[in-house]
């Protein structure tokens, strides 16, 4: 290379890196400064026309009101300055599943009547449990008011639209996520801020209670249940096809690819089928795969001779529901949490149990409270007769379907403690098991590396704080304060990488180089439940 040409090349080099951002160190005040401004980019309501459109789908936006409820005033300025559809749901609905997503014309926002925070990226709705962490991050801001607002809109999706949904769009009315609605109204109950007065925070449970009861029954349901165990499962009611939010097949090929590489580990997912199937084998494939002539996406799902099983579509819908999606923890992507008791649903929903018996008596609802009692009773003495792992310390989920408990090491195993479900011992036993878990930079989601987001060597904010929170609640604060002092130092550490918090973090070296190869592979900027709990983690530490 000829020296004057070197010396150019090198001048460009400095030019461009000039032109990019500073790396700056670490810095806990930048960090709260970020997550403060961010809540305002997070923000949607039903007047922002940026709420409308769905980045997952890319089409023209649609919103939808519930059949029973008055047209609200501001609808008609809405149509006309953010040109979207609206339109009217065929029924009330009593309960998820009561609408079919699929036999809705078009796909489109479900309206909520408050301002709502969104996780940030192409997450552009109200989640369901990503609103709990969200909402602790608010009230730690000293934003009651719109903490107040998501829990709102929580209650009307369960009075509108059956339960607390995955999300406020058409295409999520068939499932819910991770049952967190009472400890959203704890959280803001416990802040003074929130209410004005005693009598205005009574008032106000008062009109909750009811919904939150309804929100519940949820997950009683006999499709929720696992098997005769007195547990309960994850699970979607929209049948064995590929979730419509899925706008094509390329995931569902990556699925199968992935099973023919290892035979040895199909759980019978594999179905033998033609590409482009007659119509006697269409018919078949409905019943022992999904209905090709119905769906693009499952008619496009076919690799090397080979489709996906009905009960794999199944386990799928229901993996989503659980929001870990995707991690191996109960079978090759997800595609048997239906299958089993996890330790995570059922930790919450003791913790929901032991939220309405304290809300029942809050009220004087004497009966509702001993009933309450009784059955978070109940799901203790199966939380430790079917997930509590003597011979492993652990607490592990069940899979009722082949009557055995799991061998995977899931970060789920600490939920119990957030829930208060655990005794001392067990308690002193999960303390032990850290070491699973504990990387550099938190607590990674599993001990197994199978390349999908939510296993090692990857870490997320909602459970490594309910992690550290429960391992406070039962006297191991210096660990609890250690795991909060990494994980924050990831979040710190990869903003001033890059000026941006994510929704995932590698455990393993601390920062944001997240490389997925199972699923999904985007790691979405924003990040709501991020902020949240880094507020949250940094109030911990400095008590």
């Amino acid at each position: 290379m000829k020296p004057r040409f070197r010396i150019i090349l090198l001048l460009v080099s400095c030019a461009f890196a000039a032109a990019l951002p500073a790396r700056q160190a670490p810095d806990a005040q930048q960090t709260q400064a970020y997550i403060h401004r961010a809540w305002a980019t997070l923000t949607r309501s039903m007047d922002d026309c940026s709420a409308l459109g769905d980045p997952k789908l890319g089409v023209p936006p649609v919103l939808y009101l519930p059949a029973n409820l008055p047209p609200p005033a501001e609808l008609a300025t809405l149509k006309r300055r953010c040109k979207v559809d609206v339109h009217v749901l065929p029924r009330a609905i009593d309960q998820l599943g009561d609408i079919a997503p699929s036999s809705l014309p078009r796909q489109g926002l479900l309206y909520l009547p408050h301002p709502y925070v969104v996780p940030g990226g192409f997450f552009n709705e109200m989640y369901g449990w990503d609103s709990y962490f969200i909402v602790l991050g608010l009230v730690a801001d000293h934003r009651e008011a719109l903490a107040r607002d998501m829990v709102e809109n929580a209650l009307f999706e369960v009075q509108y639209y059956g339960a607390v949904l995955n999300a406020n769009r058409s295409y999520y009315l068939s499932r819910s996520q991770p049952p967190l609605l009472g400890a959203m109204i704890r959280a803001v109950l416990d802040d003074p801020g929130s209410f004005k007065s005693k009598a205005e925070a009574r008032a106000w449970l008062e009109r909750a209670y009811p919904l939150v009861v309804r929100d519940h029954a949820t997950w009683m349901r006999k499709e929720h249940r696992a098997g005769t165990t007195g547990l309960a499962r994850y699970y979607d009611y929209g049948g064995a096809a590929p979730v419509l939010e899925m706008r094509d097949s390329r995931y569902l090929r990556g699925v199968i690819d992935w099973l023919l590489a290892h035979l040895s580990q199909d759980p019978g997912y594999l179905v033998k089928a033609a590409e482009h199937p007659d119509a006697a084998e269409a018919a078949r494939l409905k019943t022992s795969s999904c209905d090709v002539a119905a769906s693009t996406v499952c008619a496009g799902a076919w690799s090397q001779g080979y489709r996906l099983s009905a009960d794999y579509y199944l386990g799928d819908r229901a993996m989503r529901e659980s929001g870990f999606d995707t991690t191996f923890r109960m079978g090759p992507f997800g595609g048997s949490t239906h299958h089993y008791a996890p330790v995570d649903l059922n930790s919450l929903l003791y913790r929901y149990e032991r939220d309405l018996h304290d809300f029942a008596a809050q009220l004087g609802h004497t009966a509702d409270a001993a009933h309450w009692a009784a059955v978070a009773a109940a799901r203790r003495t199966a939380i430790d007769t079917y997930l509590w792992r003597a011979d492993q310390g652990m607490y592990m989920d069940y899979d009722f379907v082949r009557g055995k408990p799991s061998d995977y090491h899931f970060v789920s195993t600490y939920y119990p403690l957030w829930a208060g479900a655990a005794s001392p011992a067990q308690a002193a036993s999960l303390r032990g098991k850290l070491a699973l878990f504990e990387r550099k930079g938190g607590l990674q989601t599993s001990d197994h590396a199978s390349g999908a987001q939510w296993d090692a060597p990857f870490g997320w904010a909602p459970t490594n704080w309910l992690a550290v929170a429960g391992l406070d609640a039962y006297g191991f604060h210096d660990d609890a304060r250690r795991i909060a002092r990494e994980f924050t130092a990831t979040i710190e550490r990869s903003l001033a990488a890059d000026g941006t918090i994510r929704e995932k973090y590698n455990m393993a070296s601390g920062n944001a180089d997240v490389k997925i190869s199972a699923g999904y592979t985007a790691n979405v900027i924003g990040f709501g439940w991020s902020n949240g709990v880094y507020l949250k983690m940094q109030a911990l530490l400095q008590r």
